[in-house]
């Protein structure tokens, strides 16, 4: 380790700690040591960060299989996975950025006022930093579900559940960014909402069940998690395939481990296709997303933010489910 690194190790940053599973309470702002880049990643000094669900699904270590990755009795110390921020230094190996230059992107530990790591890019050049921030770990999902899993294209008939969140939203974003003709549910207050990012149709989902109706699509991404296989699977138009995107119920019970084999089943069985997945960080689908912000079709919607020590109550609210869009903490 260079004289540099070892200076940059030890200094100290303000954070937001964890150390058991539970609440918001567990959440404490304390001082935490500056992360080292190795050759390949850049350091940041983090502006904002957005919250997520994977957030509070870490912070409670639920469902169970949380914690075979973050920790079985002692979570990792600081949540948070998305960044937007200013670089301070970068690897010997990074030739893409320089010390000053804004970025966004994905990392753990963002709930902190520096981050180093590799999924990283330039700002859109549109947004504002706290927009850029709301944008990584939803964005990854809603991509990839529409890209790669539902393949969507021009002219398809899609459906997004649970519209009015941070994934449901980018996701009508990006199918009609693919040229797909969207309908999009969501609870009353995010009606206006969905219907200002350009679904083609928006249900009222206390006014109208649409799997009781006679429409069918050729892609449905689930994410509110709300309606049963059966019932979304008779959505579907021959040929047509479920993604599932979010967890079922309030994602604690065991319903949220089951329902992913029960489709890998049914769909094995010659049922309709349905895949769960989980989204995958990578750079090359940031500069993709970038470029959705840049042109036009990808905008976040911000419903709030908090000070970096309000980061547990950021939690709660998102946990509440009446978020319009992304929840912002401001670092």
């Amino acid at each position: 380790m260079s004289s540099r690194q070892v200076a940059v190790a030890r200094r100290t940053m303000q954070a937001m700690l964890q150390d058991r599973y539970g609440p918001p309470t567990v959440l404490r702002l304390g001082e935490a040591d500056v992360p080292v880049p190795d050759d390949d990643q850049v350091l940041v000094r983090v502006v904002a960060s957005s919250v997520n669900a994977l957030d509070w699904h870490a912070m409670r270590g639920v469902p169970v299989l949380v914690r075979l990755t973050d920790g079985l009795r002692r979570p990792s110390p600081i949540r948070g996975v998305d960044v937007a921020g200013v670089v301070e230094s970068v690897g010997r190996s990074v030739a893409w950025a320089r010390p000053g230059d804004e970025v966004f992107g994905s990392r753990g530990g963002a709930f902190a006022e520096y981050v180093a790591g590799r999924t990283f890019a330039h700002r859109p050049s549109n947004l504002t930093l706290e927009q850029a921030a709301a944008i990584p770990t939803a964005g990854f999902t809603a991509l990839q579900a529409v890209r790669d899993h539902a393949r969507v294209r021009a002219g398809d008939r899609v459906l997004v559940t649970g519209a009015g969140g941070g994934v449901g939203s980018f996701a009508v974003q990006v199918a009609r960014a693919h040229g797909a003709h969207v309908t999009a549910v969501t609870g009353p207050d995010h009606v206006a909402m969905v219907a200002a990012l350009g679904a083609d149709r928006v249900v009222d989902r206390t006014r109208e069940d649409v799997t009781r109706g006679a429409d069918r699509y050729d892609a449905v991404l689930d994410v509110a998690g709300r309606s049963s296989l059966a019932a979304l699977g008779g959505l579907l138009a021959p040929g047509g395939i479920l993604v599932i995107v979010g967890a079922a119920g309030d994602g604690r019970g065991l319903e949220t481990l089951v329902r992913p084999v029960a489709a890998i089943v049914r769909s094995r069985l010659r049922g309709p296709r349905m895949i769960p997945f989980i989204a995958k960080p990578n750079r090359d689908d940031l500069l993709a997303l970038k470029e959705l912000a840049e042109s036009g079709r990808l905008k976040p919607t911000i419903d709030r933010t908090y000070p970096l020590e309000r980061a547990g109550e950021a939690i709660a609210y998102l946990e509440t489910g009446l978020a319009r869009g992304k929840v912002v903490v401001q670092i």
